[in-house]
């Protein structure tokens, strides 16, 4: 044990002699030459100032430098600083740009009755307004409902009917677009019909989308102010009708525009045009764009698995199927994805439980970028601007029951026009920008840098070589001083 302890100490002591020798062959340099090798460095740097302070025999022009040289390098210390908490800071600004256009995309624009439903099947089956709520709830942002799910009347129904397709239902006994509800359609003055409109399901029910993205009416551009989409609807009062408890107590046409990539979001937005009125919609087209995180709140590389555009209101729908359908096992047929579709019971002990479950927990939220679904980096809007007057007049209120073969009293409670116009030829970009980007930001330290000290980067990498080398004399200064402790020190004595 004791040859073996004795062997380990002179192998030790060997590798420091090593070193020590290796180290012994790059000699630290004299006091005069660090001296000098200072003074060099004072002479020869690109920091303006210090040369001064080496040059100068005098105490008080040395001492006058030396507050300039430090007072210069506080100040530039500090702005770089500021700088520097400033662009952490994530500043943005806003900039708004009108661009003029020959010709301009038309949005696409989805009409609703507001009697959603065929009077005669809501006479044989009037509990079709309880189930509709119950199934559209998923398109709404609303408050949560306690009482929903507390009809005994809908729970024997869907107990006993869970094979009805409430789906064919509302498609075969809902609003319907025809030659009978659709009487005149014009798109830039040339004729349009039945055919040229997409049918949706909404909150109300069967709904159809002029120009919409699968459309090849979206490729069509106006090149005309003042011209557009002039559209005359006969709502059927007498054939359709809806629920009055809830709200829907108004007789007309409800339509929202949006972009055609958008899925149509009335909950609360759109407009209204009752009968007996002529609305003229006057529109402008906004485009806005967000900065991605940190400096504003959309995520760029988000993307969405059944739209090919990012969107809110299409992500919250996505976000919704993924925890109805992970929990409940179906989809409901009005949200996207492919999956088994939801039947009435489910809707009714689980689906409609679950949204509620979602609204409370937070679970699908949207705005910030750490949400489930943050604002989308480009967005488009329509604004709009409405102007109603009485339809017919006296004069063509005769006129249009001779062609309709109609009485005047039906077509004052039967007849909806509407016409979208842009009003002028170009839109307006609202766009958040950087406030301060990189490059600028580096232009900037630059910029203070050469104004108080006269430096660029050769200067801070000259100082950095200085400070490197005296750092490194002191390093192999300490370390023989230690490798002379370890050989002075006694062996340890055996026990």
């Amino acid at each position: 044990m004791e040859h073996t302890e004795r062997s380990k100490t002179h192998a030790e002591k060997g590798l420091l002699r090593k070193i020590k020798r290796y180290l012994s062959k790059r000699p630290l340099p004299s006091p005069d030459d660090r001296k000098k090798f200072d003074h060099e460095f004072a002479l020869s740097t690109s920091f303006h100032g210090i040369h001064n302070i080496a040059q100068n025999r005098s105490r008080v022009r040395k001492a006058i430098w030396l507050s300039v040289v430090l007072g210069s390098v506080s100040l530039v210390a500090w702005q770089i600083y500021s700088r520097l908490v400033n662009f952490f800071t994530w500043p943005t600004t806003t900039s708004v740009e009108v661009q003029y256009v020959e010709k301009i995309e038309f949005p696409a624009v989805t009409f609703c009755n507001l009697n959603r439903f065929q009077a005669e099947a809501v006479s044989k089956f009037g509990i079709i307004f309880f189930l509709w709520d119950v199934v559209s709830k998923v398109l709404r942002l609303q408050e949560v409902s306690g009482n929903i799910t507390h009809s005994p009347e809908a729970l024997d129904f869907v107990t006993s009917h869970q094979n009805f397709s409430i789906t064919e239902f509302v498609k075969n006994n809902g609003f319907y677009l025809n030659q009978d509800t659709l009487l005149d359609c014009k798109f830039f003055g040339k004729p349009c019909g039945p055919k040229d409109f997409k049918h949706v399901f909404t909150e109300y029910g069967n709904c159809f989308t002029f120009n919409h993205g699968e459309n090849f009416q979206s490729k069509n551009k106006v090149s005309l102010s003042g011209r557009g989409l002039k559209l005359l609807f006969n709502v059927h009062q007498e054939e359709f009708t809806d629920n009055p408890l809830p709200g829907f107590t108004d007789a007309g046409i409800i339509f929202v525009i949006h972009s055609p990539k958008k899925e149509p979001q009335f909950d609360g937005l759109g407009w209204s045009s009752p009968v007996g009125m002529h609305s003229r919609v006057t529109i402008r087209q906004l485009k806005t764009v967000h900065q991605e995180y940190p400096w504003g709140e959309c995520k760029p590389d988000i993307k969405l698995k059944s739209f090919t555009t990012y969107n809110t209101y299409s992500c919250l729908k996505e976000c919704k199927a993924q925890h109805i359908q992970r929990l409940c096992g179906c989809l409901p047929f009005l949200l996207p994805g492919n999956g088994v579709e939801c039947n009435l019971l489910k809707h009714y002990n689980c689906v409609s439980p679950i949204i509620d479950h979602i609204e409370l927990g937070g679970l699908c939220t949207m705005g910030t970028h750490n949400s489930s679904c943050p604002v989308s980096c480009e967005e488009i809007e329509y604004p709009a601007t409405v102007s109603y007057s009485t339809f017919p007049s006296q004069r063509a209120l005769k006129f249009l029951a001779k062609k309709l073969n109609q009485s005047q009293e039906y077509l004052s409670e039967n007849l909806v026009n509407i016409e979208i116009n842009y009003s002028d030829l170009n839109y307006k970009i609202t766009q958040q920008q950087k406030a301060v980007s990189v490059p600028e930001l580096l232009a900037d330290v630059g910029g203070q840098l050469g104004l108080f000290c006269g430096a660029s980067l050769i200067t801070i990498i000259e100082i950095i070589e200085y400070l490197l080398t005296n750092f490194y004399w002191i390093f192999i200064f300490l370390l023989l001083k230690i490798l002379e402790m370890i050989q002075r020190s006694p062996p340890p004595q055996a026990v």
